[in-house]
């Protein structure tokens, strides 16, 4: 009877061209391949699949990444599969032959049939889905395209990510705005928690409010349905920054009930670096003025957001493979994987000397984005140290309610590099930073 070790190293012996080495690697069908494999999982439980090494063995070998660096910060950027690097090129070749009409005229009208996969993901209108380079570009059209008036209060919180907290102190420079930042414990007591701090933090003046999906300092997930519900109950706009949520765990905008919803594509989703969408409310649309200038007759079509100018479609046009690629492995599979990895190192440190974990082991609250602190040491030290003597990357925050190690392993990452990561920090921990 055939074993599923015996399975993975068939498809990758078959992947091999006659006379070469018989090493792993994914052929151009690879994802067919990952389909296949992914089959023979039948009805496991999803912890039963996250501890499989065959099936997420082969996962990783779908990447063409450099093995001697341990990559744990796919929070900023996630390397794409062979699958999306290959799309990339071939789309960027043929847009080369004669821009004017192979990238204008063949290329960029598909982006309509990712505009309708995306659309799908998330559960949204197609008429309701915008394709953008990233999440700040995203939210920047809500906080930029929103009316607001001198005194209008917006509702954030001290947590949100820096390039939007510049965005609204600049509406505050411009305009007049006043922006209220609520400060919270990470990890908070609670979601019932969150939702209630927006609760006791509107005024009569507030217009907006806007928060992470999942923060990026710390993985800390909010309730995003009750504190959009109780936006709209007051008459208040809620812009939820989902730059780490999408394709990091399951959900749909059903669940969320928003109105307004930025996400980038080149964390989790693993598609080219430089895309992300904008979910805008169909009733929403209209009244939101874009970025760069659109005419007016597109005032009602989501596309306005899209007006940027000349771009290359190969970006665009190759979310499609990441997304492929995805839900072949299915996004409930994944988010179990990533929280096996997250438990795997967060276990292995938790209730040694001076360490301090600012996120909660709860699946309601995080997934695979996590924070480590070891009190008395600079994060900042700690990451340079585990970079020029171990090779591992590792993102260094400051912020005073969680002052640590971002730690954001992906799909591709092996448990030998987790290891890799605990051994180095139960190192400092016991010897410094020598």
């Amino acid at each position: 009877m055939s074993t599923r070790r015996h399975f993975v190293q068939s498809v990758f012996a078959a992947a091999l061209p006659l006379g070469m080495p018989q090493r792993p690697a994914l052929r151009d069908d690879g994802i067919q391949r990952i389909l296949e494999a992914t089959g023979f999982l039948g009805n496991r439980s999803m912890e039963d699949v996250a501890a499989d090494e065959d099936y997420w063995f082969e996962i990783q070998q779908a990447f063409t990444v450099d093995r001697s660096i341990v990559n744990l910060n796919n929070g900023g950027v996630s390397p794409s599969p062979r699958i999306v690097q290959d799309a990339m090129r071939r789309y960027l070749e043929y847009s080369n032959q004669a821009p004017v009409y192979t990238m204008w005229q063949v290329l960029e009208p598909q982006i309509e049939s990712v505009r309708r996969r995306l659309a799908a993901a998330f559960g949204c209108d197609t008429e309701e889905m915008a394709i953008t380079r990233n999440a700040s570009e995203a939210l920047e059209i809500c906080q930029l395209g929103l009316d607001l008036k001198p005194g209008d209060e917006v509702l954030t919180t001290d947590q949100d990510y820096g390039r939007m907290l510049t965005t609204w102190d600049q509406r505050v420079r411009r305009d007049g705005i006043v922006v209220k930042k609520l400060s919270f414990p990470a990890p908070p007591p609670s979601l019932d928690y969150l939702a209630d701090l927006f609760a006791k933090g509107i005024t009569p003046r507030t217009r907006v409010i806007h928060f992470c999906h999942i923060t990026n300092l710390s993985g800390q997930i909010f309730p995003v349905r009750e504190i959009c519900q109780l936006a709209r109950s007051r008459g208040i706009e809620a812009i939820v920054d989902g730059a780490h949520a999408f394709a990091h765990f399951p959900f749909q905008r059903d669940d969320l009930d928003c109105d307004f919803y930025g996400t980038s594509l080149h964390k989790w989703l693993l598609a080219p670096h430089g895309t992300g969408f904008l979910y805008v409310r169909k009733a929403k649309i209209e009244k939101l003025w874009p970025l760069m200038a659109a005419p007016a007759e597109w005032n009602g079509n989501i596309r306005k957001f899209e007006e940027i100018g000349t771009h290359p479609a190969a970006n665009h046009n190759a979310i499609a493979e990441a997304l492929t690629f995805h839900e072949g492995i299915g996004a409930e599979r994944k988010a179990a994987r990533l929280r096996y990895l997250r438990d795997r190192w967060m276990k292995r440190l938790d209730g040694q000397p001076r360490v301090k974990l600012h996120t909660s082991y709860d699946p309601a609250q995080s997934c695979g984005l996590a924070n480590v602190e070891i009190e008395g040491l600079d994060p900042g030290k700690i990451a340079g140290y585990l970079w020029e003597k171990r090779r591992i990357i590792v993102t260094p925050i400051g912020h005073p309610a969680c002052t640590g190690l971002r730690v954001t392993p992906n799909v591709y990452t092996t448990l030998d590099e987790v290891d890799t990561f605990v051994a180095a920090m139960e190192a400092v921990i016991k010897n410094g930073l020598a």
